[in-house]
């Protein structure tokens, strides 16, 4: 039976003291680990603080970036043994605005994915389609392309500790929302394209989050599908009450 996992993606949001204060509003509210996973994703610069004051609770840390190389000159890059170092235990990686603004792409999904389980980090991979490609009616293709590129070479073990984000492009921060059942068909489908790379386990029990608009309202409708195990949600998750809110949800 796979657990829901919520993950709250701060982006370029808050200050030091804002997410410390958030932290000290949620930690002890966050429901047992054994009923939803709860994440989240803050800026580097809080990172080692945030991940030292969660310690033995039920709150995990997420990177939400990181350079696929250990070390080395890359001015301004952060390394998953940095992450590890401190404390942190998953990563995202592949954030379509990582992809839009930053170059990112399928071949380097890939490799930041190797390196996350080679630090033992847990990667939240994100795929999803633009406004575009939606209307060209080239969603499925487009996201199954992401999904295999980003696993390959992965073991069937590693695949099923991926957590695998669909995020449509057009409803991250747009106030617009797949409807519960066109979210479902594309996260059913990403399950189908991991069976037909590694097997049925396997596809059963990787975590398949969905993002894009998500908030206390409609995430109750959108975690009764049977396919979608949690959400990677943007500005609901700011907000220590409305985080609180999206956790409980993925807790019943």
């Amino acid at each position: 039976m796979r657990k829901n996992v919520i993950a709250g993606n701060w982006k370029m949001n808050k200050t030091l003291s804002e997410a410390t204060q958030f932290v000290d509003d949620v930690m002890d509210k966050i429901p047992s680990e054994d009923k939803v996973e709860a994440i989240v994703c803050a800026p580097f610069p809080y990172l080692a603080s945030l991940a030292e004051k969660t310690k033995g609770t039920n709150v995990k840390v997420s990177a939400q970036n990181m350079h696929f190389e250990d070390n080395g000159a890359f001015t301004g890059e952060v390394s998953p043994v940095m992450l590890k170092d401190i404390g942190v235990t998953h990563v995202v990686i592949g954030h379509s605005e990582r992809r839009e603004y930053f170059a990112e792409t399928d071949e380097t999904v890939n490799k930041k994915t190797h390196a996350a389980f080679n630090h033992g980090l847990t990667p939240i991979v994100c795929v999803g389609e633009t406004l575009e490609q939606r209307e060209a009616n080239e969603t499925k293709s487009l996201v199954e392309t992401q999904v295999k590129k980003a696993i390959e070479g992965l073991s069937n073990e590693q695949v099923a500790q991926t957590i695998i984000a669909y995020e449509p492009v057009w409803a991250i921060g747009t106030g617009k929302t797949a409807s519960s059942e066109d979210a479902n068909e594309v996260c059913a489908h990403i399950r189908q394209v991991v069976k037909s790379v590694t097997d049925e386990v396997t596809a059963e029990a990787v975590i398949i989050q969905y993002g894009g608009s998500v908030k206390p309202s409609n995430v109750d409708e959108l975690l009764a599908q049977s396919d979608i195990d949690g959400a990677l949600v943007g500005g609901a998750s700011l907000e220590a009450d409305s985080f609180l809110q999206l956790v409980e949800a993925g807790a019943k």
